[in-house]
């Protein structure tokens, strides 16, 4: 056999020298790209481009209620895509983040049910947010302690707990807390009383305040602390770590307590503020879209807050045109994910380059 032969026919090489002007134009083509794909699933669907896509920006950032909307769609997502930078930044792959938020919102849900005829509005809220904090915390570090002690592949563990909370989440709907009744006749938890419900502010529960210095805190932790520090020093390298003289297997588990507590505090944030109750969609896909939020930003919480709101903006626009133009909610899924998967494909060749077999990386940068 050749060496040519022995050549794979494309590899991939990555890009040290990309100017920033050339990054941003295969950014702006991938929108460019998206919008045309997503033009001619319109085109199909029998709906003229030119009329959705406006209404979807309409739908979404039209009215003062409908902001209101997209900015509750977006809590969430920023909230988690927080959650989970420490450990992706650590190269631990958290895909648990859903389960996460889940088990922040039990615990939350259990005082919120449970005590609010004993403690104040203030004292009950805090209450309800620490125990989510921790509970979130401890289910993230149940991988962590695995992976730390015996070398266990982290994404599927994660990935496996969700389905497991979510389960338990189901007994308790249809069990121990399903008093009530839905529209369908299956068991619910009940609502929230009003004094473990989230203020609002702006015509918006508090979560979005909660999120934005959850923000702030999360870059300088990351960028100034030694948690951080330690954090992007695994991240590296772990044998580079280890020399250094640090406990890999300590800042292991303190990220991925401090990745499952915020996660968890953003199930609190979930039935507290969004929705007033816990169900089995509380998490909702939330864990799984906040990944693609904190990829697209790079791990760069300002970035973070942008793309969430710009996926939020899609959300509710997508939900408009199913209204306003009987598109089915599969196809104005599908019209958010073709953009999506433009944007994460630009971020794909702006990091690589494709080198063909037989050809040299000089000439084909």
């Amino acid at each position: 056999m050749t060496k040519e032969q022995r050549e794979p026919l494309i590899r991939l090489a990555k890009r040290e020298d990309i100017t920033g002007g050339k990054a941003w134009l295969i950014r702006v083509l991938s929108i460019v790209l998206a919008l045309a794909a997503g033009a001619l699933i319109i085109l199909l669907l029998g709906h003229n481009p030119l009329e959705v896509y406006p209404s979807m920006v309409e739908g979404a950032l039209g009215k003062p209620r409908v902001i209101r909307e997209t900015v509750k769609r977006a809590i969430p997502l920023l909230g988690a895509a927080l959650a989970i930078a420490p450990a992706f930044k650590m190269k631990f792959w958290n895909i648990g983040a859903e389960g996460q938020i889940l088990a922040g919102a039990v615990a939350a849900t259990y005082f919120g049910l449970f005590w609010a005829d004993r403690l104040p509005q203030p004292a009950l809220l805090l209450v309800m947010a620490v125990a989510s904090i921790v509970v979130g915390g401890l289910w993230g570090l149940i991988p962590a302690v695995f992976k730390a002690k015996w070398g266990t592949n982290e994404t599927l563990f994660t990935l496996m707990l969700n389905y497991i909370v979510l389960g338990y989440v189901k007994y308790l709907q249809a069990g121990p807390w399903g008093a009530d009744l839905s529209a369908n006749g299956y068991p619910k938890i009940p609502m929230f009383a009003a004094n473990a419900m989230l203020p609002t502010v702006l015509g918006v529960h508090i979560g979005w305040i909660v999120v934005l210095v959850m923000t702030v805190l999360m870059f300088v932790y990351l960028k100034y602390c030694k948690g951080g520090y330690e954090i992007a020093v695994v991240g590296e390298s772990v044998r580079t770590a280890q020399y250094a003289g640090m406990s890999v297997s300590r800042i292991v588990m303190r990220t991925m307590f401090l990745s499952g507590g915020l996660a968890g505090l953003v199930g609190f944030l979930q039935v507290s503020g969004a929705s007033g109750s816990l169900t089995d969609n509380t998490a909702g896909g939330i864990g799984f879209t906040a990944i693609t939020v904190a990829w697209l930003a790079r791990l760069n919480p300002f970035v973070m807050v942008f793309i969430a709101l710009l996926l939020g903006i899609l959300e509710k626009g997508a939900d408009t045109i199913q209204t306003v133009y009987t598109i089915p909610a599969s196809a104005a899924e599908m019209l958010t994910g073709i953009i999506l998967f433009f944007m994460l494909g630009c971020e794909f060749f702006i990091r690589y380059r494709l080198i063909f077999r037989g050809k040299g990386e000089k000439k084909h940068g």
